[in-house]
Formats: C-alpha cells, structure tokens, sequence
C-alpha cells in the first residue's frame, strides 16, 4: 500500500492564520514607519532651506522678500529646492525671515 504525503487543510489553515496574523502586525508597524520618515525628511528640509536664508543674509547683507530668491538660485540650491514629502508647500514668513515647519 503507498501512502501519499500531503498537508491536510486544516494544517494549510493553520500556517494562512498564522502568516495572517504576522502580516497584522508587520503592516501597520511598516506603515508608521514610512510616515516617520517622511516627517523626519520634512524637518531636515526646513532646517536646510532656513540655514540657506541664513547663508543668504551673510552673503548679501539683507533678507530675502521671498522664499523663491533662495529655492531658485542655483548656488543656494544646485540640485533644485527641497520638497515637502508629503506635498505640502514650505512658506516663507517675512517677519521671522524663516520657514516655520508645518504639520501633516
């Protein structure tokens, strides 16, 4: 008599509740992270652009009137300006001479 090895399905059952179970946890944990990651971006972002007003003021004596001066100058920004990961625009606030950071 042969006998056939083979999963039965409640074996097959078990091992999809356990990689469901596993995914449960995994995705959500993946999902935060990447949003981490983005808010760590935007900030490091917002400190670049500031410390370049900086450089601005030091270089020319005077604060830029806008946020564009710094962005669309090459020798401030030769690989082209920062942007927000999550596709929020930076703002330039005249008075602090500065780009706040913002909340996503």
């Amino acid at each position: 008599m042969h006998s056939k090895k083979a999963f039965t399905l409640v074996e097959l059952l078990v091992v999809v509740m356990i990689l469901g179970a596993l995914a449960a946890i995994a995705v959500p944990r993946m999902i935060s992270g990447a949003t981490n990651a983005k808010i760590s971006a935007c900030e490091t972002n917002v400190d670049l652009v500031n410390s370049q007003i900086e450089l601005y003021y030091a270089n020319k004596g005077a604060w830029p009137q806008r946020l564009t001066v710094i962005t669309g100058d090459p020798n401030y920004f030769p690989d082209g300006a920062p942007q927000c990961p999550f596709g929020t625009a930076y703002q330039f606030n005249t008075n602090t001479h500065r780009v706040p950071g913002h909340t996503h």
